[in-house]
C-alpha cells in the first residue's frame, strides 16, 4: 500500500510538547491551516489556555495532560484523539529538554531523566502512533536535531539522546517500509531555534547558557514539520547551518572536534552568572505559554535552504546550477593547447 497523506485541512494532528517553543508555534500554525488538533504537555493550565485560544479562532482542539516518558500517559493521548475525532492522521513527537554542563558534572539521575523524555518519549509516541497509523495511513514526525548527526560539548547527554532518536527513527522507517505500511516517517533536524530551550534546560555551568549562532525562528521549524505532515520525506534539516554542521561532522570529524573545543564551548557560555539551578523544566512542567525566549543573538526569520528543500523544483534548479558551475570550472581548468 502506498503512502497517501491528506491535506492539512483534512487532518487530525497530535502534537506533544505543545505549550511552548516549536510545539506551540506548530499548533498555532496548524490551526490556521485548518487542522484539528490533539495537544499534549505536562502543563494543564497551558493546555487549557491554548485550547481556548484556538477554539476562538474556529479550531477544533482537544488536549491530554501527559509526561511522554510514561507510556501509559502517551496511550492516553491516543485515546483522547480516538474518542474526540475518531483517530489521527499525523503524530508529532516534539517534547524535549536539555542539560548544560560538562558530562562529569551532571548527576546520573538527571541524565537518565533527560533520556526518558527525549528518547523514550519518542519511542512511546512512535509505537502508539504506528499502531494506529498502520491501519489508516498517515505521518509520524519525530524531532531530532542537528545534533542527531554531530555532538557538541556541554550538551553531551542531549547530543546522545538525539543520536538515539535518529537511530530509532531510521530503523523504524525501514521496518515499516519492509511491511509496506502506509506510514511516512520523517526526522526533523533543526539548528538552534529561539524557543524556551535555554530557560527550560537544567544548567550545571557557572554562567547562564546561550545558543551558538545562527539561531532561527520557531516558525521555520514549524513550517518544515507541517510540510512533512503533507509530504512523505525521510528527513528535513531546518536551517542551512544544521546541514553544514552535519556534513562537516561526517566528512571532517577531526576538524569539527577542534571547532567544538575552540568555539562551541565559549559560544554556549554567556557573560551572565548562573541563576537558580532548580529553575528548569527537567522534572516539572514549564508554566508559561511562550513560543520564544528572546535570545541575544540575531534570529533568522526564514531559511532559503529549508524552503528550497521543501520545493523539489527549486532544489533541482539549485543542483543543476551547482553542476553547471562545476562543469564550467573544470572547463576553465583544462590545459591550454
Amino acid at each position: 500500500m502506498g503512502i497517501r497523506l491528506k491535506k492539512l485541512s483534512e487532518q487530525v494532528v497530535v502534537i506533544t510538547g505543545a505549550t511552548s517553543g516549536i510545539g506551540l508555534t506548530t499548533a498555532r500554525m496548524a490551526a490556521k491551516r485548518g487542522a484539528r488538533l490533539v495537544l499534549s504537555a505536562r502543563n494543564e493550565d497551558g493546555l487549557k489556555q491554548l485550547t481556548h485560544e484556538l477554539a476562538k479562532q474556529g479550531c477544533e482542539a482537544a488536549y491530554a495532560v501527559a509526561d511522554v516518558g510514561v507510556e501509559s500517559d502517551v496511550r492516553r493521548i491516543a485515546q483522547v484523539a480516538v474518542e474526540r475525532f475518531g483517530g489521527f492522521d499525523t503524530w508529532i513527537n516534539n517534547a524535549g529538554i536539555s542539560i548544560f554542563g560538562r558530562s562529569e558534572d551532571v548527576p546520573m539521575e538527571d541524565q537518565k531523566r533527560l533520556f526518558q523524555t527525549n528518547f523514550w518519549g519518542v519511542v512511546h509516541g512512535s509505537m502508539v502512533a504506528v499502531e494506529h497509523l498502520k491501519q489508516r495511513g498517515g505521518a509520524l514526525i519525530n524531532l531530532g536535531s542537528e545534533l542527531s548527526d554531530v555532538a557538541v560539548p556541554l550538551q553531551g547527554m542531549y547530543s546522545a539522546s538525539k543520536h538515539a532518536v535518529k537511530g530509532f527513527t531510521d530503523a523504524l522507517r525501514m521496518e515499516l517500509a519492509d511491511e509496506g505500511a502506509p506510514v511516512s516517517v520523517t526526522l526533523i533536524k533543526p539548528a538552534g531555534i529561539d524557543t524556551m530551550f535555554l530557560e527550560h534546560a537544567k544548567n550545571f555551568m557557572d554562567v547562564e547558557p546561550k545558543l551558538p549562532p545562527p539561531v532561527y525562528a520557531p516558525e521555520v521549524a514549524a513550517d518544515a514539520i507541517l510540510y512533512a505532515a503533507e509530504n512523505a520525506r525521510r528527513d528535513i534539516f531546518v536551517g542551512a547551518a544544521a546541514k553544514l554542521g552535519s556534513v562537516g561532522g561526517q566528512f571532517a570529524p577531526r576538524i569539527f572536534d577542534q571547532i567544538g573545543k575552540r568555539f562551541l564551548i565559549p559560544a554556549q557560555r554567556s557573560d551572565m552568572p548562573a541563576t537558580d539551578r532548580e529553575r528548569n523544566s527537567l522534572y516539572q512542567a514549564g508554566s508559561e505559554l511562550r513560543e520564544r525566549q528572546g535570545v541575544t543573538a540575531p534570529v533568522l526569520e526564514s531559511s532559503l535552504y529549508t524552503k528550497a528543500v521543501m520545493n523539489p523544483k527549486a532544489m533541482m534548479t539549485i543542483w543543476l546550477g551547482v553542476a553547471a558551475l562545476a562543469a564550467l570550472w573544470r572547463y576553465q581548468q583544462r590545459p591550454a593547447r
